[in-house]
């Protein structure tokens, strides 16, 4: 199983990935500040601003969808002047965070987001076989009770995700109202 492999050691808190859902954006800034309350014993925890110049200007992006363009195309053009915002930054994220699909990628990467839906506060999944986040999220719900925190899998059998958050081993992305 995922979680006899190799422990987690190193955890992405990210933030602002759509600049104008502004929930991850102000607990990303807070822990930047102190971070006393993510860390723990033999684990890095790196809160992270993913898209700084669309949370300027609060919007959802600059020139395309940060959360759309970790696919290999995207992260491997060459990096030239007409490139977009976005995608420049996806290749830092990348990066910092991974190489996406490497043994060097961060162990797991929380992406905090915001929706207008009326759906509470939901783990989104992209992967049913990962042993390691099915089990996480099993804590997650436990420790949350008797509050709810619905866990939602978003798995198609021939998507290769793009989101900012599939650089990582693990991806878990946490959805707010």
């Amino acid at each position: 199983s995922a979680l006899a492999e190799a422990p987690v050691r190193r955890v992405g808190v990210f933030g602002g990935t759509h600049g104008n859902e502004l929930s991850g954006v102000l607990l990303v800034r807070h822990w930047q500040e102190d971070g006393a309350e993510i860390q723990r014993p033999g684990v890095e925890v790196k809160p992270f601003l993913t898209n700084p110049r669309a949370v300027e200007k609060c919007t959802r992006y600059i020139d395309c969808d940060l959360n759309r363009v970790f696919d290999p195309d995207s992260l491997g053009r060459p990096v030239v002047e007409e490139i977009p915002y976005e995608v420049r930054r996806a290749q830092e994220i990348n990066h910092i965070f991974g190489p996406k699909g490497s043994d060097d990628a961060y162990d797991l990467i929380f992406d905090l987001h915001n929706t207008t839906s009326n759906m509470g506060g939901t783990l989104i999944l992209e992967n049913s076989r990962d042993d390691f986040t099915i089990q996480m999220v099993h804590y997650i719900k436990n420790a949350l009770a008797p509050e709810l925190c619905p866990a939602l899998l978003i798995e198609h059998p021939s998507l290769k995700y793009a989101t900012t958050r599939s650089v990582a081993k693990h991806p878990v992305g946490k959805y707010e109202n």
